[in-house]
């Protein structure tokens, strides 16, 4: 039986904290917000009278929602569901305008006024514009808006997407300066087994490492109506927990879910961070924005001087190189299980990193024949995702 690592302390009381926390972002998933014949108006209305509620208690939401696609689909009746890449983007074109116009109308019964935020990975590579989007938002919510962002599907190309909207979720707690990212889902949480399969399939309510034992219960079927599937939301529940930021993943269908959620009732599936450690300055950035162009694979020393005393990565550690980079590149680092245990920005490229892994530091400007810096990658440009 595969044991789930969870937190032993304060679990009756885990929830509590969900009473008082003043920013979140919730992300809303295709699979609840549209049916076969496009967007159910009742379940957005719904939700939306939850967000005002929140919004009604001085709280600042975002709303990352996905669901243009299939409002598209509402608004041509007949049409086949698109399977090109084309196809889906132009479907998408369609259903945006019709998407934020439902959100337009049923927070204006509320009093609120709503923005959308249309955004690409490439987008936000660049720093500046990664500052220039969390100025924005921030702007948004001193006037009083809510901030609805979708993936920006019509320009988005396969290589420069987000897997899909869990992870720009991921990325926006850390925009939108959240204490918590709460996913709607078309299931309840994460189960033991795969409960459209088994009945006897167990809620985990409490996960506090997203590990291999964890990743393991994940399969790679993605949502009823969306790319994304229990496996993107544990790899963002990784990423954000890296932040010391809590996630959780609930059944967005549930009868007055969000009001529950942040009543500190016990639904769901909550994954906490192991540390209290936040990530400040351009590091959120370089975790979540940045595409990883390769990997290193270190040995068990340079795992331990990185996860545990924050030290820079040297090339005497660099047991393998993986891919083809160039300097300033973000790489995935590897530890001795298989794990990505950090990420951070290469002083080197690929072809001299081969050369000088496994080097001590004093070699390197001789194999490498110019003035080179000590450290592979620095730990100011270096991200612990354990």
């Amino acid at each position: 039986m595969t044991t789930i690592p969870v937190s032993s302390e304060n679990i009756d009381s885990d929830r509590q904290f969900l009473k008082n926390v003043n920013s979140v972002v919730i992300k809303i998933g295709s699979a609840v917000l549209a049916d076969d014949n496009g967007l159910n108006l009742e379940v957005i209305h719904h939700l939306c009278r939850q967000i005002a509620w929140l919004k009604g208690q001085g709280r600042r939401v975002t709303v990352v929602s996905s669901g243009a696609i299939a409002a598209g689909l509402g608004k041509l009746p007949g049409m086949p569901r698109p399977r090109t890449v084309p196809e889906k983007q132009a479907m998408a074109a369609i259903g945006q305008s019709r998407l934020i116009q439902v959100y337009e109308d049923a927070f204006e019964e509320y009093g609120f006024t709503v923005a959308q935020i249309l955004l690409t990975r490439d987008g936000l590579i660049p720093r500046h514009r990664y500052v220039n989007a969390k100025n924005t938002i921030k702007t948004l919510h001193d006037w009083g808006v809510i901030p609805i962002i979708n993936e920006n599907d019509t320009v988005a190309t396969e290589e420069l997407q987000f897997t899909d909207n869990d992870a720009l979720a991921a990325l926006l707690v850390n925009v939108a300066e959240a204490e918590v990212l709460v996913c709607l889902s078309d299931i309840d949480g994460l189960y033991d087994s795969d409960p459209r399969k088994n009945p006897d399939a167990r809620l985990i309510r409490l996960v506090s490492r997203v590990d291999a034992s964890v990743m393991a219960l994940a399969g790679d079927t993605p949502g009823r109506a969306g790319r994304g599937g229990m496996r993107s939301k544990l790899e963002s529940a990784r990423m954000v927990n890296a932040c010391g930021i809590p996630m959780l993943v609930v059944g967005g269908r549930q009868e007055n879910i969000i009001e529950r959620v942040f009543s500190g009732e016990d639904v769901g599936t909550l994954f906490l961070p192991g540390h209290n450690r936040k990530l400040k300055g351009r590091k959120p950035w370089i975790a979540f924005a940045l595409t990883r162009k390769g990997a290193v694979e270190v040995d068990a020393g340079a795992e331990r001087a990185l996860v545990h005393n924050m030290k820079s990565l040297l090339a005497v550690g660099i047991k393998q190189v993986s891919g083809e980079f160039d300097a300033g590149d973000c790489l995935s680092v590897m530890g001795q299980h298989g794990d990505e245990i950090a990420v951070g920005i290469t002083n080197y490229s690929s072809e001299e990193l081969r050369k000088i892994c496994g080097c001590r530091s004093g070699s390197i400007c001789e194999i490498v024949g110019h003035d080179a810096e000590t450290e592979v990658i620095h730990r100011d440009n270096l991200v612990i995702m354990e």
